[in-house]
């Protein structure tokens, strides 16, 4: 395990030297494939023991302890069906790219965790569903699997890696073992839970890529001394996605605990260009957003986030500088949960577009005093509505620009327009549904006897 003393010790990226391993002897050289033998003297009842004592909480967003979540698969002598581990690799929340770098670096170190995966919750079949976008990130994963296929080290476990199609909403787990069966990817209701009815009707275990790649490094150094790093309630390291009005940009394995602050003005070097810090997005687009006197007292983990009203979410951490317009991120920020809700649910398919219309009329200069608390009172009837957390995203990050920056929204009623007068860093930066509309339409620049 190699550790930076500023930094901590790296847990998913050690052995790496700061590059890639992707050839099985390089990684097996480094100590790889240890955790693997060690889980095979282990039954799986041995396996989710040792989880619960590293204190290992899902890295997607939702937080929920590993272990425990492991432990809701029946056995197979309660539920006489094939078990699944699916492996959540569909990233796509704004601001999050840690998993893209996992797959890319360390491919061999994820591998191993779906083989220990898949014996802790007796399955012989894993789906890891990925991303269509990461072509490259699949390339790798695929050259990976095939030199363990090669040594015949998968011990009898079928590892299919599956390409989306670019659709936000299969980040939700149902969703996900919806398009995963060819099914159009929408959220199923719950219960039944997919640890009993999951792909295929069958139990079935749901997890990160990130999650999944720390399971060897926590059978390697044991449940215990894994807890030993981060928090109480945020053991281990997490990889941050350092974004937005930052020098250094990037992915930085730090442990939970670490403060805030420090990630933006230390390892990030700081607001480039003189500029102030004006907020955070701490966790994702999903989450609350914090004011630059908040991230003075945050700490990275759950508690110290919970407490300031954010969460971790995926631990995308984005900064934005003086010059944003907090009206024109809530556009951008609500065009998205617009553009990728599935539509299934009326709150969310109609109250994305309504969030939408009244921050672009405020945006406008045709806004009223009352469109605040109109926008506040449309995102509460979002708010625990659907059936899956994609409208609840929007809402609740809209409504906290609201709270945390009242005045700035006020202020384009008070000026009839954008008291920034063009000069945010946002304008003219288009959500990526409007692109199309902004360029007119797309000409097939090939004779049609090569299109038909």
């Amino acid at each position: 395990m190699a550790e930076n003393r500023a930094r901590g010790p790296e847990v998913i990226f050690a052995g790496t030297n700061g590059g890639a391993v992707t050839e099985l002897a390089d990684y097996e050289a480094a100590g790889g494939l240890t955790a693997l033998r060690r889980a095979l003297t282990m039954t799986p009842d041995e396996l989710i023991a040792e989880l619960n004592t590293s204190g290992l909480r899902g890295r997607g967003g939702a937080f929920f302890p590993t272990g425990r979540k492991w432990s809701f698969v029946p056995k197979l002598d309660q539920i006489a069906k094939p078990h699944y581990l699916v492996v959540n690799a569909d990233e796509s929340e704004p601001g999050t790219f840690k998993d893209r770098e996992i797959l890319l670096r360390v491919p061999f170190r994820f591998l191993e965790g779906c083989l220990i995966a898949a014996r802790g919750i007796e399955s012989t079949n894993v789906f890891v569903y990925i991303r269509g976008e990461y072509e490259r990130e699949f390339e790798v994963l695929v050259h990976a699997l095939e030199q363990l296929r090669e040594r015949d080290l998968l011990g009898g476990v079928t590892i299919v890696v599956h390409r989306g199609a670019g659709a936000y909403i299969c980040g939700e787990e149902t969703a996900l073992l919806e398009s995963l069966e060819g099914k159009r990817g929408q959220p199923r209701t719950k219960p039944p839970f997919p640890a009993i009815a999951g792909l295929y009707a069958a139990p079935t275990a749901v997890n990160n890529v990130e999650s999944i790649a720390t399971v060897p490094p926590i059978l390697e150094l044991g449940g215990a001394e894994y807890a030993k790093l981060g928090v109480e309630n945020s053991t281990g390291t997490r990889v941050f996605s350092l974004s937005g009005n930052v020098a250094r940009p990037g992915n930085h394995e730090l442990p939970h605990g670490f403060p805030l602050r420090e990630l933006i003005y230390d390892v990030g070097g700081g607001v480039p260009g003189g500029r102030k810090l004006k907020a955070v997005i701490p966790g994702g687009s999903s989450t609350p957003i914090l004011t630059a006197a908040e991230v003075e007292q945050v700490t990275l983990d759950f508690d110290s986030i919970t407490a300031a009203g954010s969460a971790i979410g995926s631990a995308a951490v984005i900064a934005i500088d003086d010059r944003a317009c907090m009206v024109q991120l809530a556009i951008r920020v609500s065009q998205f949960y617009e553009h990728e809700s599935c539509g299934k649910c009326t709150p969310c398919r109609v109250g994305t577009r309504w969030l939408t219309q009244i921050l672009q009329k405020l945006e406008d200069g045709r806004g009223a005093y009352t469109d605040l608390d109109l926008l506040l009172d449309v995102g509460e009837r979002i708010n625990g509505t659907c059936l899956c957390p994609l409208g609840d995203s929007d809402a609740i990050a809209v409504a906290s620009y609201v709270a945390k920056f009242r005045a700035e929204f006020l202020a384009h009623v008070e000026e009839g327009g954008c008291p920034f007068h063009g000069a945010s860093s946002l304008e003219g930066i288009l959500a990526p549904s409007d692109v199309p509309a902004a360029h007119g339409p797309a000409e097939i620049a090939r004779p049609l006897e090569v299109v038909a």
